[in-house]
């Protein structure tokens, strides 16, 4: 894998992926002692995209022009 850096986008999704995420994290993290989610949805978000573009070959798919 070559180096990585941080890119800030904005990135068009459904709302039924973001109602799915923030579903999700919220079942992961639980509620604090006061019943409270601590979750980042953006983070979340940003972790998934990643992941999908790390595994679906988004550096080869850049380097074909008709994807452009």
């Amino acid at each position: 894998m070559s180096d990585t850096i941080v890119v800030h986008a904005n990135v068009e999704i459904s709302t039924a992926s973001l109602q799915a995420i923030v579903e999700t994290v919220k079942q992961i993290a639980g509620r604090n002692d006061k019943g409270v989610y601590r979750v980042d949805t953006a983070d979340a978000v940003s972790n998934m995209i990643s992941k999908f573009l790390r595994e679906n070959d988004f550096d080869g798919y850049v380097q074909d022009v008709k994807n452009y």
